[in-house]
């Protein structure tokens, strides 16, 4: 059995949902699809999840919300229309947003959670009827239902780990296509929570946990995963074949746009293949993204960017020497509500990179301050406006200059390194340098590892 997830390109109009339904169809072992919102027709058009945030934002602000609503229900009008469906379906997805505006609204994140989740549910009781305008017997699943049960905050919930139990006995008892709404959940309580922003791949993750599923497909607008972002190098042609969870982990956290880097983890650690595959060109075989594969020696299968993080710069003499340092400086950290990303050391020094959204100014000075009076340190000094490069591969383990290989590409384009960082896996290398040299970077390193298909 096969567990696939639609993207909000996918699914962003009549044509293109006509396109998902034949993928589906085309073969008996897709039973359950997950679907999102629908998402930009064209470039300038807006999302539905955004829509329903302004539709949101116009309730919480207390102002008249008819034109902001009659903005989401004509997208999925214009869906229905086009399909030529029958039946009361728009009227039920109108009534099902206004019961979500009339919701109370004393907390704004449980409120945003309420609206953001109409997108992902009531697109899957449209498609739902899409498919069973086609003679399919295919069913809407409410994740209340099947015990989808989420718990931590508003807007960035995980998962209650019962709930796989609880979904693989629901779902054992349907009969035909499953149609899933994807990116939320509720609380114990019943009260609507979403994941992260991108959640609709999380969702189809766990579902494929759950159900143990042969495969989980995540059909978005690309042929592949690609060795690098498009928009940085264009020229870039030859997407990769086969990669693993571990491979795909450490590109997702340093920028890759193809998932959310938590949206891996349940089919990961259930061992589910994850076959990303594109909507438009449905006979591409995609990447698979397996456990373990065959590789090269000295190659590498991905570099990966992302802009946004600053990084605090510890110096003491003899630091070595002193236990507890590194415990009480993270200690600090966590007091003030500061996550770290990386934390490279030497004998004498100790680097911290955080992400610059989670470290504003008043929190800064706070920070400085306490290192400075509890750790004594000889020199504290904060580096902004930092990006991080990732180049990754099963191929770097135990290859010999592959350090040698990256900092030679680097120097020369003339980019000066802030800080390096190996995992203690080997198959990822971290570079920190300043953000403007970002897209030059990414660059030189795309044609010194894969300068042939340039």
């Amino acid at each position: 059995m096969k567990v696939c997830k639609f993207g909000g390109s996918s699914l962003a109009d009549a044509k293109q949902l006509t396109k998902v339904m034949d993928i589906v169809l085309a073969d008996p072992t897709r039973r359950i699809v997950v679907v999102s919102a629908p998402g930009k027709r064209d470039k300038n058009d807006t999302k539905v999840t955004d829509l329903l945030i302004a539709l949101a934002k116009t309730a919480l602000d207390g102002k008249d919300t008819a034109q902001a609503l009659a903005a989401v229900v004509a997208r999925y009008q214009s869906i229905a229309t086009d399909l030529a469906l029958e039946g009361d379906i728009i009227a039920r997805i109108e009534q099902d947003l206004i019961a979500r505006l009339a919701a109370d609204k004393s907390n704004a994140g449980e409120f945003m959670d309420l609206l953001k989740a109409a997108g992902e549910d009531n697109n899957a009781k449209l498609v739902a009827e899409a498919f069973a305008a086609r003679g399919v017997k295919a069913r809407y699943a409410s994740p209340k239902d099947t015990g989808m049960i989420l718990e931590g905050e508003f807007g960035n919930a995980v998962l209650n780990p019962d709930s796989y139990k609880r979904l693989a006995r629901a779902l054992s008892d349907f009969e035909g296509l499953v149609v899933y709404p994807g990116f939320f959940g509720y609380t114990v309580d019943g009260r609507v929570a979403t994941f992260p922003r991108g959640g609709s791949d999380i969702t189809g993750s766990i579902l494929a946990a759950a159900v143990r599923a042969d495969v989980y497909e995540n059909i978005t607008d690309v042929d592949s995963v690609y060795p690098v972002d498009p928009r940085i190098v264009p020229e870039v042609k030859e997407g990769i074949e086969t990669m693993t969870y571990r491979e795909m982990r450490e590109l997702s956290y340093a920028g890759f746009g193809v998932f959310n880097d938590e949206a891996i983890f349940p089919a990961v650690r259930a061992r589910i293949p994850i076959n990303v595959r594109n909507t438009n060109h449905p006979a591409e075989p995609g990447t698979m993204i397996v456990q373990t594969r065959r590789v090269t020696p000295g190659t590498v299968t991905g570099i990966a960017s992302q802009s946004g993080f600053c990084n605090i710069c510890v110096d003491k003499y003899c630091m070595n020497r002193e236990v507890g340092f590194c415990l009480r400086l993270l200690q600090i950290l966590e007091s003030e509500g500061v996550s770290y990303e990386h934390m490279p050391s030497g004998v004498d020094s100790v680097s911290v990179i955080i992400h610059s959204d989670n470290f504003d100014a008043a929190k800064e000075k706070r920070v400085v301050q306490r290192i400075k009076r509890e750790l004594n340190p000889d020199e504290v000094v904060v580096q902004h406006d930092l990006a991080i490069l990732m180049i990754v591969g099963e191929g770097m383990c135990f290859s010999a200059g592959m350090l040698a290989k990256v900092t030679q590409s680097l120097a020369s384009a003339g980019i000066n390194l802030s800080m390096v960082n190996q995992g203690a896996s080997e198959i990822s290398v971290m570079r920190a340098i300043r953000s403007e040299c970002r897209s030059d970077a990414v660059r030189a390193l795309y044609h010194t590892f894969f300068g042939e298909q340039a």
